[in-house]
């Protein structure tokens, strides 16, 4: 995720490449980062990263963030913004673990990877209109980003973090039922994905509600309606938004509560 995020901000001339600076503590993965990014600067510890930059992205796996925050915290200043892309890691820990409330946590999805992701940003008292302007124009040039409440962040995970499964679930369902119908896999398969991203793009440059787009689509005692009453006889819709709401809920029990030994 923190390389599709520096491919976007360069992509969009957020900033020069000269100005990206990373810290990968695995060997492998900094050859990686240089192959990709040669004119950004690769710091030694996290600890030289944190004196050199004053906006940082947290893209570190949400179970050892905390261990990550312990080492880090005595660096942070006022003089930094602090971004964390860990999942299920709330404002409230992350202000308690940094200490500083100048930080704002985002959830991304897997679709940065190709400038079409949606990310929802939560912001703590202590960022500024310029944080914020800064963190939009980031998430933005790799696809969507809405603001939301800190709480809300775990529906953005419920619809857009994890959605990308159902979509491709979706994508495999409907190739698999082209080639039951008689077409070849990989005819079936580019069918599939181009009605899938057609379709989200209806939507995303009409601003028609689905709904009524799909109604559209719809011809009296047509194919497509035949198709339909097939998918609510399977209660799709429902089980769509009992997906959601799964990992949601999920996404609440993996955040937890602060415990006693992080407050003291």
């Amino acid at each position: 995720m923190a390389t599709a995020i520096a491919k976007g901000v360069l992509h969009s001339n957020v900033t020069s490449p000269d100005s990206i600076a990373f810290y990968e503590p695995n060997p492998s993965q900094v050859e990686k980062i240089k192959a990709l990014f040669p004119q950004a600067f690769l710091a030694s510890s996290a600890n030289e990263l944190f004196d050199r930059c004053h906006r940082l992205i947290l893209a570190v796996k949400p179970q050892v963030l905390e261990g990550v925050a312990m080492g880090l915290a005595p660096h942070v200043t006022p003089h930094h913004h602090l971004i964390s892309i860990a999942a299920g890691v709330s404002l409230a820990k992350l202000t308690l673990w940094f200490r500083t409330e100048r930080i704002t946590r985002v959830m991304p999805n897997t679709p940065c990877q190709s400038l079409q992701g949606a990310s929802g940003i939560a912001h703590a008292r202590g960022v500024g209109d310029q944080d914020k302007d800064w963190t939009d124009r980031v998430f933005r040039s790799v696809g969507t980003a809405v603001n939301v409440t800190d709480e809300q962040l775990h529906a953005v995970t419920g619809v857009s973090g994890s959605g990308p499964a159902y979509v491709l679930m979706m994508i495999e369902a409907m190739s698999d039922g082209g080639v039951a119908a008689g077409l070849s896999r990989d005819v079936a398969l580019q069918l599939a994905t181009q009605t899938v991203l057609g379709a989200a793009a209806m939507v995303q440059q009409t601003q028609i509600h689905p709904a009524v787009l799909r109604e559209q689509v719809t011809s009296p005692a047509g194919t497509t309606i035949e198709a339909l009453k097939v998918l609510e006889s399977g209660a799709f819709r429902s089980t769509v938004i009992q997906a959601v709401l799964a990992a949601t809920n999920r996404s609440k029990e993996l955040a937890g509560p602060i415990r006693k030994s992080e407050s003291s």
